[in-house]
């Protein structure tokens, strides 16, 4: 189950890093004075009982054992689920369950015009005549896997630890391993050279035979391999390989909120003597200001970029705190900017369609019209906010009807026993096999947070479920009923949107802001219903995942020579072993962009940074000139409208000269033309 653990309120400041590669990309911590994480998640006290029980779509069949809460939306989902056991990318490495054992690889990253690849390539290969493999334990960035032959039998265990280049094997009974390279002691190490890499071999002393291509290992035996970094210092080696002979057995999570930054701690630890000592880390790109880590040890290479390779026994770096949101502040705007508002507002609102019934398009319409609702007040037109917001109200009190799909088809929620999981009774996207939960239940989230943020009698009401919905895809703690944070990924900093990640290329995430708005929409719930603690959970999770959202997807450094030759300015998709300038749904240039900047929610302010950047993203975007209001007439118009203003007022003021004549399929159905015209009225302003 995941763990996790406090570490000491307080304790340890965070220092500047000055080993080579400390410089960070966009959206990496801030430096100096920041707490040691002191905060763990807590299992939420929801009941799920209340809900009828149902699975909606059945699970596939799972490689786990009895009593561990499946592990859908991780990094390690394609390992557990389906026919066959799938790739995984504990980064830096690659691995894979063989016929008679498992293999791992680094991966050797090429870069096209469109991608970036780090695919599975077995390098090492070990075969202890498995039949089959089963997750026995997970947490937060380590996985345990048994390696059973054909009558059950446990004949070994594989540790796969996030953020490790060191793959553990223990054998659990007496027996001889066949590799498919042969190792050979070279100046006091024991190692190989396999698919262009030198691999080191720890813990062989007196078990490697045949030549170097087999172990003999007695029961309890374990060794450990991996890859000598590039660039790799004297000495360093040899550091390595005795910082992996104290192998990871398990890590733990601590986080931290601050005003300007959030902190994120793993501690790796170690099951023998020498508990706390520091074992091998490596540092990627979006945790470069960072302490508890020995680096300068070399660099790989990954689909992430350049990743420093260092010791230590916790890793624990920072992320610039980005302020949950839920309306824009209209009420400095001129006289005329708030005629020209209003009179749009009341269109909108006359002209507002039915809701649609499924959570992903059902919660966007919500979110939609809680950004309405937002601006009629602030404008003072009761005769549009007054019977929106008891619309509004009706609206979310049906869907979190506990007993609602024992009554009905659609709007409304069933608890799945099977996997542990809140669906939607009218699926989209696959989310009754558990696909995008946080992005659909972060609309819900949101509308409920800004309705009821005055509403104390409507948040609780609306607490039942929507404190369900909060627990389906961020428990802070694992527990029964749903698994700890089922969707997000610590150590990479993201959340992972496929639910049993059927793919050869590992779990992947596309919409990197609507994971941000989710989490902006939990802090606002939770600070709605008065939950202080669900909301710093929440504010970690925003911070965090807007960070690497910037990190990965829209504002990586184009320089780094780990991803040098492609081609574009943002990457769409983010899996465990590519990146991708493509999307689910379309192959048009604007919805490259417009996936990674929807839904604009007042929170989005987090996309600014760089205005010659944003530039560069729409330029690649647009259909055309920015200075042309045809250009803006593509998919996602207006979402590409609202980020161009965050480069400044001049092109906020621009963009608003074309929103006006936007055509009007071009406004996004979780958007209207109030709330775009708002957004740029601000920007102009500002």
């Amino acid at each position: 189950m995941l763990a996790s653990v406090a570490l000491a309120a307080g304790c340890g400041l965070f220092e500047p890093d000055t080993s080579p590669g400390a410089t960070g990309p966009p959206g990496a911590g801030v430096a100096v004075g920041h707490p040691a994480a002191d905060l763990t998640g807590t299992v939420p006290d929801v009941d799920p009982s209340i809900l009828p029980q149902e699975s909606l779509a059945p699970m596939p069949a799972a490689r786990l054992v009895d009593g561990l809460v499946p592990p859908t939306n991780r990094w390690f989902s394609g390992l557990v689920f389906g026919a066959e056991p799938l790739p995984v990318f504990p980064v830096p490495l690659a691995f894979g369950a063989t016929a008679g054992g498992f293999a791992f690889g680094l991966p050797d990253v090429q870069v096209t015009e469109q991608s970036i690849l780090g695919p599975f390539v077995p390098q090492v290969g070990v075969d202890v005549g498995a039949s089959s493999v089963v997750v026995t334990a997970y947490d937060t960035a380590s996985v345990t896997l048994d390696l059973l032959d054909g009558a059950g039998s446990v004949l070994g265990a594989v540790t796969l630890v996030e953020g490790s280049p060191v793959l553990r094997y223990t054998a659990a009974t007496d027996q001889t391993a066949a590799l498919t390279v042969a190792f050979a002691e070279t100046g006091g190490l024991v190692s190989v050279e396999a698919g262009g890499r030198e691999y080191v071999l720890v813990g062989a002393d007196d078990v490697l035979s045949g030549g170097g291509r087999s172990l003999d290992l007695a029961e309890g035996d374990s060794v450990a391999w991996f890859p000598v970094p590039d660039g790799a210092p004297d000495g360093a080696v040899a550091t390595l390989a005795e910082a992996a002979a104290h192998p990871v057995t398990g890590t733990t999570l601590a986080y931290g909120v601050a005003d300007d930054a959030v902190t994120t701690a793993i501690t790796y630890e170690t099951g023998d003597d020498a508990s706390g000592a520091a074992t091998v880390v490596v540092r990627l790109p979006h945790q470069r200001e960072s302490e508890g880590a020995t680096c300068g040890l070399g660099t790989y290479a990954t689909v992430r970029g350049t990743a420093d390779v260092c010791t230590a026994s916790t890793l624990a770096w920072t992320s610039p705190a980005v302020e949950p949101a839920g309306t824009l502040d209209v009420t400095a705007l001129g006289e005329d900017e708030k005629t020209e508002l209003a009179d749009q507002v009341r269109a909108d609102a006359s002209a507002l369609e039915p809701r649609p019934s499924d959570t992903y398009f059902g919660g966007k319409a919500l979110a939609r019209d809680a950004n309405l609702l937002a601006l009629a007040e602030q404008l003072g037109l009761d005769d549009v906010a007054v019977p929106l917001r008891d619309d509004l109200a009706a609206a979310l009190r049906e869907w979190a009807e506990p007993s609602g799909c024992a009554e009905r088809d659609a709007r409304c929620f069933v608890d799945d026993p099977e996997v542990r999981s809140v669906v939607g009774r009218t699926p989209s996207f696959g989310s009754d096999e558990l696909n995008d939960h946080h992005f659909h239940y972060g609309y819900f989230l949101y509308a409920a947070g800004v309705v009821a943020a005055d509403d104390p009698a409507l948040a609780a009401d609306l607490a039942p479920v929507l404190d369900l919905l909060a627990a389906d895809v961020a428990s802070g703690a694992g527990g029964e009923d749903f698994p700890a944070l089922r969707v997000f990924d610590a150590y990479a900093g993201h959340s992972w949107a496929s639910g049993y990640a059927p793919f050869a290329d590992g779990n992947n995430q596309e919409s990197a802001s609507e994971a941000v708005s989710a989490w902006n929409g939990l802090a606002l719930w939770a600070r709605a219903s008065g939950d202080a603690t669900l909301e710093a959970q929440a504010r970690w999770l925003l911070s965090a995942e807007a960070a690497s959202a910037r990190a990965y997807w829209t504002d990586f450094d184009r320089e780094d020579p780990a991803i040098e030759g492609f081609g574009h300015t943002v990457t769409s998709l983010v899996w465990g072993g590519k990146r991708d300038w493509a999307t689910w749904f379309s192959a048009e240039p604007s919805a490259m962009l417009g996936i990674l900047v929807l839904p604009m929610q007042p929170v989005a302010g987090y996309l600014a940074g760089d205005p010659e950047r944003i530039r560069a993203n729409l330029d690649e975007a647009l259909a055309g000139p920015r200075e042309d209001p045809a250009s803006w007439d593509v998919m996602f118009g207006d979402q590409l409208l609202m980020y161009a203003a965050l480069a400044g007022p001049d092109d906020a003021a621009a963009a608003l000269k074309f929103a006006r004549s936007l055509p009007a399929e071009r406004i996004d159905d979780g958007n209207t033309r109030s709330y775009l015209l708002a957004w740029l009225l601000v920007h102009a302003a500002a």
